[in-house]
């Protein structure tokens, strides 16, 4: 088995989820140290003792203020490797004029608090290596999402801010984005009971993705392999965006 993480701190955000779970145990089975953040304090139980404790630590913090991201990379107790950010909300919306909460809501979560953990993490990161950033857009940017416009917006925003933080904080942190398709997650279950077998004929591949497909893109990302990459915005798909 790999060990590209050993001895290395990684912070994951929206850790319990299905993306985050399988994220933190791939750096686990690699020898990282986590500290898994997550707003759901039975999930992230739930995902404590499915995990283990060897080598993870557990967080529960909303990340609605700086200060409460800034606390999240301080429970690591030592210079972090890599911050995974995945923690966001995923809501329905109307073009309401006397109703800014979702896409209020859908800023703060999905963009806002990115941009805060990355200052949180510019200020203790591991110096020894290039360190890494990875953020969680989504195909939405790309294809738009008439039944979730502030969603959509945030995570083509999250696009722009992986640009420009790769710039900002070369060489000494490496930032990235993915974004997903369909993943087969509780975040997606709205979507798959909506439109099911129609959305999954749009899909080259036929099928909706797994949770570890986009945890291993996730650790690629953040090895010693993704070097020489740096403000890009990986699609994991299906091929949906090209269809």
């Amino acid at each position: 088995m790999s060990s590209a993480f050993t001895g290395k701190r990684i912070v994951v955000t929206g850790g319990a989820g299905g993306i985050g779970i399988e994220t933190v145990r791939g750096f686990m089975e690699q020898g990282g140290h986590v500290i898994m953040a997550d707003i759901d304090e039975a999930a992230l139980e739930r995902a404590q003792a499915d995990l283990g404790r060897v080598r993870l630590a557990t967080i529960a913090s909303p990340l609605d203020t700086p200060a409460e991201c800034a606390r999240v990379i301080e429970a690591a107790g030592a210079p972090v490797y890599a911050l995974v950010h995945l923690a966001g909300v995923f809501e329905r919306d109307a073009l309401d004029p006397d109703d800014h909460g979702v896409w209020n809501r859908a800023i703060a979560a999905n963009l806002t608090n990115a941009y805060d953990m990355a200052v949180a993490f510019s200020t203790r990161f591991d110096r020894r290596e290039p360190a890494r950033i990875v953020f969680a857009s989504s195909i939405a940017y790309r294809r738009g999402s008439a039944d979730r416009v502030p969603y959509a917006a945030a995570k083509g925003g999250i696009v722009g801010l992986t640009r420009a933080l790769s710039r900002k904080l070369a060489p000494e942190v490496l930032v990235n984005a993915i974004a997903p398709g369909v993943i087969e997650t509780k975040m997606a279950d709205p979507i798959i009971a909506e439109r099911g077998e129609a959305y999954r004929q749009e899909i080259p591949l036929k099928r909706f993705g797994k949770p570890s497909e986009i945890a291993s893109v996730i650790r690629f990302l953040c090895s010693p392999d993704a070097s020489y990459i740096t403000g890009q915005t990986i699609t994991v798909d299906g091929g949906i965006t090209n269809a």
